[in-house]
């Protein structure tokens, strides 16, 4: 992931990937090429570091049953970021159950999650809520009752 030009151009940098897929840590660090006008994080960079991973995750976590994709996203900035700034994304075991028991008939679910960038000190530089597509592949659905 680290060499995909997107990222590699823009100084976005995957620290930490867990081997079961449920944590990921990505740092950016302030560079001349990724500042903006007045000297601090592009916002454009702070939201593009936060683009896909819980996407990734979550189909990883619930396998090739599922359909994932990412639907929408908002972002607020609330400070400006200077320095070496991170985000970090966990998919838990409530996160997961609440996906199976929303999808197990087949329906689609979107659920909003939420990923905090911060700073070095620990204060938050933006928030970005991440809207997910989430359904169930019609082969891994239940087989529907048959009249007899």
């Amino acid at each position: 992931m680290n060499v995909w030009p997107p990222f590699l151009f823009s100084g976005i940098h995957v620290t930490d990937i867990s081997r079961d897929w449920r944590y990921a840590r990505v740092e950016l660090r302030l560079r001349p090429w990724n500042r903006n006008y007045v000297g601090v994080h592009y916002g454009g960079n702070l939201f593009s570091m936060t683009d896909a991973f819980l996407m990734i995750l979550l189909k990883e976590s619930l396998g090739a049953d599922y359909y994932v994709w990412d639907r929408m996203a908002e972002i607020e900035y609330v400070k400006p970021g200077r320095g070496t700034v991170h985000a970090d994304f966990r998919i838990t075991d409530e996160i997961l159950d609440d996906v199976r028991r929303h999808t197990a008939s087949g329906e689609k679910y979107l659920p909003w999650l939420p990923i905090d960038v911060v700073d070095a000190q620990g204060e938050v530089v933006a928030r970005v809520r991440k809207q997910l597509y989430v359904r169930l592949k019609p082969k891994a659905r239940p087989a529907e009752p048959q009249d007899t």
